[in-house]
């Protein structure tokens, strides 16, 4: 990489692949240098179907990406997302062996890697551990032990796992499109950092991402990640359904979808009618839009059911719980005409479309705001943080060598003054190595 730094991510989608390329600005916000986009084929609810294709729509998307800002595209961070994936809660904890120290940053490391150890089922790995609270020798509802003196560190963690082949599949595409794989993140996490603001992640809010072939749903309250999960359908079965229902090809019921569809099926008269061209020459089809808006309405009804029996499940109905800033909905599925509308008359929460402009700079282009690039702006954004990560830790280490310069102390010391970095960085990137070691075993 050169001097100048920027951040990549893949979004290997189930309608689409999308490369996007960003740096931060000078006050911090991202801009985006380009984009590239190609249509996904070898991809079924999220999970890598077709080996070949997909490498060659991450190819061609790359080559787009390339052309339109001028960058070389090598390093990308991936999202991952399918119905495979699940999470779970689970506690833990670390005794100190001296408590007249304060804690620091290796021993959450400790604590965090113990949880990676757990024991899965076969075929299942963890992606991500993320802790939620921290308690010190019983004292509760620590957000940032760092810093504090304590023997006993326990914390919360919401684990998510997902299956190895379709992780190691995706490792396996990205690496024969001929690029480095720097990282993976689970794709609600990657679009919540996109459309979310800090106070509806503190006010509590669920995130729901209606992909083509999956619906992914993330629970923050108290700016704290609470429940994820996929649910394994997304703008597609709507598509299919209409498809079916009006003996149609795909292309006509997606693009009718787009043009006509609604979720709300009261609102057109009864004779408002679409005249579709019959294929090679038969007679054209008339639809109605009010039996459009019944097809759409019935799946789209089924879809947010449920999500919400997932809101239910996290615990929504408790008065500790209650997610106050509600719904907030992204992903290209969001653009169907009176969704917003639906979701409130089915779930009785605020709702919002999310537009991934929170950490976009101001004259960034429009398309790239469309809900339908939440994901692939987040894993841009994490991209980023990796590289800011990284850069910080190294000034860090240089830091501490120079001082250790000046302060020649006796030989043990340089060993504890170098050692944060290499921890450090193994936490960061143990889950890519793993995931590369994985594929240098399997080629």
């Amino acid at each position: 990489m050169g001097q100048e730094k920027y951040g990549i991510g893949l979004d290997i989608g189930t309608t689409k692949i999308v490369v996007m390329i960003g740096r931060k600005n000078e006050y911090g916000k991202i801009e985006i240098l380009g984009i590239g986009k190609a249509r996904s084929l070898g991809v079924h609810r999220g999970v890598v179907s077709n080996i070949t294709q997909t490498i060659q729509s991450i190819q061609q998307a790359v080559q787009e990406a390339e052309n339109n800002s001028g960058k070389r595209v090598d390093e990308v961070v991936v999202g991952i997302a399918g119905q495979h994936i699940r999470s779970l809660q689970h506690s833990d904890y670390i005794t100190r062996p001296n408590s007249d120290e304060v804690i620091d940053e290796l021993d959450v490391e400790r604590l965090c890697n113990q949880v990676y150890k757990l024991v899965m089922l076969p075929g299942e790995e963890i992606i991500h551990v993320l802790p939620q609270e921290f308690k010190l020798d019983g004292q509760s509802e620590i957000k940032e032990p760092v810093g504090m003196y304590g023997g006993r560190l326990e914390a919360n963690f919401h684990v998510v796992v997902g299956q190895v082949s379709s992780i190691r599949n995706i490792g396996r595409c990205v690496k024969s499109s001929g690029l480095e794989l720097a990282g993976i993140t689970l794709e609600p996490l990657a679009s919540s950092n996109a459309v979310l603001s800090q106070e509806e992640k503190e006010a509590g809010v669920a995130l729901i991402d209606i992909g083509g072939g999956t619906t992914d749903l993330a629970i923050f309250k108290d700016g704290i990640i609470r429940h994820t999960a996929v649910i394994p359908f997304g703008g597609n079965v709507i598509t299919d359904d209409i498809k079916e229902g009006c003996s149609i090809i795909e292309k006509q019921a997606e693009l009718l979808k787009i043009k006509f569809g609604s979720a709300w099926p009261g609102e057109n008269k009864d004779n408002e009618i679409v005249s579709i061209p019959g294929l090679r020459g038969r007679e054209p089809k008339e639809i109605t839009l009010k039996n459009l808006s019944k097809i759409i309405h019935a799946r789209a009804v089924e879809i947010i059911e449920q999500v919400y029996m997932e809101i239910k499940n996290y615990g929504h109905e408790e008065q500790k719980k209650k997610l106050i800033a509600g719904i907030v909905l992204t992903g290209g599925g969001s653009q169907l005409k009176h969704l917003k509308q639906l979701v409130e008359y089915i779930t009785g929460m605020d709702t919002r479309i999310g537009y991934p402009n929170e950490h976009l700079a101001g004259d960034s282009d429009p398309e790239v705001a469309s809900p339908v690039y939440a994901t692939a702006v987040g894993l841009v954004m994490n991209a980023l943080d990796r590289q800011s990560r990284f850069v910080a830790e190294e000034q860090n280490t240089e830091e501490h060598n120079q001082q250790e310069e000046l302060s020649r102390k006796p030989t043990d010391e340089p060993e504890t003054i170098s050692k944060p970095k290499k921890e450090r960085k193994s936490f960061l990137e143990k889950w890519s190595d793993r995931v590369k070691d994985f594929l240098d075993n399997a080629e």
